[in-house]
């Protein structure tokens, strides 16, 4: 393996990364103006094939970036794989990207090694930057990294003290055109417009820090990509990899699960669902199916697996799955029967400030809905009287526990899971050989042999009223006079007289039996309830100021939804003696009628663990709205459009 040590020498080395103009015209560019580019990107050539882009400088606290091409090329078809070798340790999450992102904390000298395969080439390079001391009360954005082309970017400025940094403004430094939404002027976003060829854009970020002026660049490496081609995923997606590149089936996950190029959906003996194999054990099969926009995301899934499943629920569960996407740009999770996976957000699965960084900010576009409905459905997850997701803000930058993680990521992987079981419980593996997913679902629909649609037929929901103004609350459809004059106590007297356990059974049958077989598990398994609610809607609702019409913890226990309970568990994890383990869940509690959805927290008996912790100690996250976790109409709609 050669080595290159960088030194910058002025006058001897290429300058990259100029200025460019949008196939846009001006009156689609942003409100900002451009820029001088600060920090200069420096052409390194080497004895190999690999070149590098490095940044005149780098200090302390400050994000940085080395960006590794080869001669020239687009790096579209090339795997990087990143390691440092010598210097001081950092925490790398970026390590098959392109882009290298660093966060020096020390000053010093930092080797890190690239290998890169694709095109017939195997090549490995080593790079040696020099980290100097920083300047106090610097300004710093997050992160470099690499996006296709009609990708979401997002970055974001770090607090200080705190506070966003005063005076705080954006300008292109380098680059081509591109609309920057500064709505949120600590987090701006903007498409990634097309290129002609791997482009690189920075952004130069300027503030008042203790009365002076303050600047911090970031880049993005905007790659080109090949045209798109798939009915299926028609707009851009995240390059991914295998996170097991040894996988029997690593060459077939991408084309087949996450492609813009993907146009037929790939049969059955492309890639069965997990459960139809058998050279590994049940985890390794898992494992093996992989596919990552980052490696720390499959890391943190692995781990899970191993340390949060002990009784194997999800390593059962997801052997009725194709494979497993955990991408930055997924957003929310979803289940999709035409390629068999479940797609992950990552926002469920960082442990480190680090990790966190790299996941993109963009926003889910279906909060609007329902907002002309005159009513509030919320929801939370909780022990001991005590809220269980975690809520640190995106701007606080802290890491978490497994065990902090582990509430948010269960109760997604039982919904999310009992999509892929109710179309492909186990029981039905050996019946699925030719063709594709997709004929055997059309089939297994058609016959009304789905797991919801016998829930539907045996137990049916009857409330029309709740079914309509499902299309208005997840489907974006406009409400009706009468449904925006609903008060808070019709939509109680709706509710409570069905046997549904929230709000968001009624956008589909496929959703009622995913919601079962979650608040199920989650309360078997944990101990963990599910409140649910009905409240009034003021402007600008929190915890604090909605009140409480009707609302139940542990609403799976009510006699008129155990049964519906017992089937769902019956056909998707037979292993468990379900009429006991429903039997056996505590006795949902009534929240208190005109008290806030906040005072409603602690209607539990005290616990010990309730009584250690302290009502102080609550940490109180933003609210969460039935339904907001997941995508809607699970079925044949393609993932990329979110109506049905």
């Amino acid at each position: 393996m050669s080595s290159f040590k960088y030194l910058l020498l002025a006058g001897t080395l290429s300058l990259v990364a100029c200025g460019g103009s949008s196939e846009k015209g001006d009156e689609s560019l942003p409100s900002i103006p451009r820029c001088e580019q600060l920090s200069t990107l420096t052409n390194i050539t080497t004895e190999s094939d690999i070149e590098f882009l490095v940044e005149s400088s780098y200090q302390i606290a400050q994000s940085g970036a080395i960006i590794a091409r080869i001669a020239n090329q687009d790096s579209a078809g090339f795997h990087f794989n990143w390691q440092q070798t010598s210097g001081p340790e950092l925490i790398l999450k970026s390590v098959s990207s392109p882009v290298l992102a660093i966060d020096p904390l020390e000053t010093g000298s930092y080797t890190f090694s690239v290998t890169v395969n694709g095109k017939g080439l195997a090549a490995e390079q080593n790079i040696e930057v020099t980290v100097t001391g920083g300047l106090d009360n610097r300004l710093n954005v997050r992160s470099d990294h690499q996006v296709v082309q009609g990708g979401d970017v997002s970055y974001r400025v770090d607090r200080v003290d705190e506070q966003i940094p005063p005076e705080l403004n954006w300008c292109i430094a380098s680059g081509p055109d591109i609309n920057l939404d500064i709505s949120n002027i600590e987090s701006p976003r903007f498409i990634a417009p097309d290129v002609g060829s791997d482009t690189i854009s920075i952004l130069r970020a300027t503030a008042n820090i203790a009365g002076s002026n303050s600047s911090s660049e970031v880049i993005a490496l905007i790659t080109h990509e090949q045209e798109i081609e798939s009915q299926y995923f028609d707009k851009p997606v995240a390059r991914t990899h295998a996170y097991r590149t040894d996988s029997p089936y690593a060459h077939q996950l991408q084309p087949c699960i996450y492609s813009n190029q993907l146009t037929t959906p790939c049969s059955i003996a492309q890639l069965p669902l997990i459960g139809q194999t058998d050279h590994h054990s049940e985890k390794e099969k898992i494992i093996d199916r992989l596919l990552v926009s980052h490696q720390w995301m499959g890391e943190n899934f692995e781990t899970f697996l191993n340390e949060m499943d002990p009784m194997s629920d999800f390593s059962l569960l997801l052997q009725s799955v194709t494979a497993i996407v955990i991408s930055y740009d997924i957003r929310p999770s979803f289940y999709w029967v035409v390629t068999g996976a479940i797609y992950l957000d990552p926002n469920d699965l960082w442990l480190l400030a680090e990790e966190r960084d790299v996941i993109n900010e963009a926003p889910d576009h279906r909060a609007m809905f329902g907002n002309e409905l005159n009513f509030i459905m919320p929801w939370r997850y909780v022990k001991d009287n005590q809220y269980v997701s975690y809520s640190t803000p995106r701007e606080v930058r802290t890491a978490r526990s497994l065990a902090e993680m582990s509430p948010e990521l269960s109760s997604l992987l039982f919904h999310e899971l009992a999509h892929a079981n109710d179309f492909f419980p186990r029981s039905v593996h050996d019946s699925i050989q030719g063709g594709t997913l997709l004929d055997h679902y059309n089939r297994r629909t058609m016959a009304g042999e789905l797991v919801s649609d016998k829930v539907s037929l045996q137990f049916p929901l009857y409330s029309d009223e709740l079914k309509s103004l499902a299309d208005v609350s997840f489907r974006g459809k406009a409400g009706t006079a009468m449904q925006k004059a609903y008060s808070p106590a019709d939509i109680s007297h709706f509710f409570t007289g069905d046997s549904a356990t929230d709000y968001y059974a009624y956008s589909t049958i496929r959703e009622d039996t995913a919601m079962l077989l979650e608040e199920a598990m989650m309360s078997h398994r944990y101990g963990i309830l599910r409140d649910v609610g009905i409240t009034d809607k003021p402007d600008n609702p929190t915890a604090a100021n909605i009140i409480v019409n009707w609302g139940q913890r542990g609403r799976i226990a009510e006699d008129s939804i155990q049964d519906r309970a017992v089937l769902v568990l019956n056909e998707m994890l037979p292993e468990l003696d379900a009429k006991t383990l429903i039997s056996e869940l505590p006795e949902p509690i009534p929240m208190v009628q005109g008290s806030s959805w906040l005072e409603n927290l602690t209607i539990s008996p005290s616990s010990a663990a309730s009584v250690k912790r302290g009502r102080l100690e609550t940490k109180v996250p933003e609210l969460r709205f039935s339904g907001d976790r997941h995508k809607r109409g699970q079925g044949l709609q393609a993932p990329m459009d979110m109506t049905p």
